[in-house]
């Protein structure tokens, strides 16, 4: 059953509205050649040549049509130009039919007043549902049906039908209308859809690149007064080594004192980076995944009286877990849970759970897990992540008592 549902689960929320909009275009088809191809004309007209010849041009219409839903949908996504000769090809079958319909009415082929009023409304109103896909504003919308109306009562005044104009162009409007609403709405809902999409991705990419921003405008703080006064330095000590002078040895010394000075300072930065502070990260997830448009909640403590190790290692696994949760799946909102801890007098667990995780992973597992695994494992805990029950992904991290209680982890 998984493998059944898994091409569905798998799918982004952008993907599955595009893909159902899609196939309920398709039923449209599929429901034009059932009522009028096989219903109205087969069963009116019974099995003779005309009917045979009039289904295959229905069922011809109805296909032209799902095509060109299917293109034009891409078209609304962005993954395609506008199918404009799909457009062309359609509109230029749908006239023929008409006219066609008209023509055999008044040569006395067709003699069904409701059969005649069906062979012309149906694919009609299924063109307009298909070519309304191609358009993105009312005013070509409106003035799509207004001329299809025109056009079908022109042809049945062109064939001698002048009382039947009007109701004709009537019908037209009425069913063009209803038609071009539901087709203008679902290619809107996958255009919005689509953008929203794309704008989560890059709320979470500059969230990262902010991070890198920062990271940056740290070093260079911390490098750039220290690598400009050893440039200098270094530049008096070679002017003084070449006039012997023996304070070139003093510049050169006080040069190495600078560069150890910046060498520590550094450490202190990446330090910050790699000795993660289980508050600050708590928060950063909470930020980072809110940029994102994924409601996270932290439920219980923030660690403030765990000893730095724990407070680190879990601290990585936060930020370890919201970064699988940004680049997997596609969460709609993240559980963060903190429970246990000194003052509770045991083991400490931190679970980060989330919806939207894909029914099979993208490709092949990363080293994230295995190193937080590590980090944990030198303090005697233990990391477990997969899924669980309702569609969702959990990743569980214990700490021992002894480690929360500053004792240390036995070989």
């Amino acid at each position: 059953m998984s493998r059944l549902t898994g091409w569905w689960a798998g799918r982004g929320s952008a993907a599955k509205v595009e893909l159902y909009t899609r196939w309920s275009f398709h039923s449209f088809a599929l429901i034009e050649v059932l009522t009028i191809a096989l219903g109205s004309t087969g069963g009116r007209l019974g099995p003779t040549p005309l009917a045979v010849g009039i289904g295959i041009l229905v069922c011809a219409h109805a296909g032209l049509c799902a095509t060109l839903s299917a293109r034009a949908l891409a078209w609304a996504a962005g993954r395609r130009e506008r199918p404009d000769r799909t457009a062309y090809a359609l509109t230029a079958l749908t006239a023929a039919i008409v006219l066609g319909v008209f023509g055999m009415t008044a040569g006395g082929l067709i003699t069904d007043v409701d059969l005649g009023l069906t062979l012309v409304i149906g694919p009609v109103g299924f063109g307009i549902c298909a070519l309304v896909l191609c358009l993105r504003r009312v005013r070509e919308m409106t003035c799509l049906v207004l001329g299809w109306a025109c056009f079908t009562a022109a042809s049945a005044l062109a064939f001698g039908r002048g009382v039947e104009a009007v109701p004709f162009g009537v019908a037209v409007v009425l069913t063009g209308l209803l038609f071009s609403v539901t087709a203008g709405f679902s290619s809107w809902l996958v255009r919005v859809v689509r953008e929203l999409d794309r704008s989560r991705e890059l709320r979470a990419r500059l969230a990262v690149a902010e991070e890198r921003l920062r990271f940056g405008r740290d070093l260079h703080d911390v490098l750039g007064r220290n690598l400009a006064v050893i440039a200098l330095k270094s530049e008096l000590a070679v002017q003084l080594a070449r006039r012997e002078r023996p304070e070139a040895m003093d510049q050169m010394v006080e040069v190495q004192r600078i560069a150890r000075e910046s060498q520590k300072e550094v450490r202190d930065v990446v330090r910050g980076y790699r000795e993660a502070d289980l508050a600050v990260e708590l928060e950063g997830a909470r930020g980072v995944l809110a940029a994102a448009g994924i409601a996270c909640r932290v439920v219980g403590a923030a660690g403030g009286g765990l000893p730095a190790e724990v407070q680190s290692a879990l601290g990585w696994v936060v930020r370890e877990a919201t970064t699988n949760v940004l680049r997997h799946g596609d969460a709609r909102d993240c559980l963060i849970r903190l429970t246990g801890g000194p003052g509770e007098g045991g083991r400490v667990v931190l679970a980060v759970e989330n919806d939207g995780a894909p029914g099979t992973p993208a490709g092949p597992p990363g080293s994230g897990l295995a190193g937080l695994r590590e980090r944990l494992a030198a303090l005697g805990g233990t990391l477990e992540a997969g899924p669980v029950a309702g569609g969702r992904f959990r990743l569980t991290a214990v700490v021992p008592a002894a480690a929360v209680a500053g004792e240390g982890v036995g070989a």
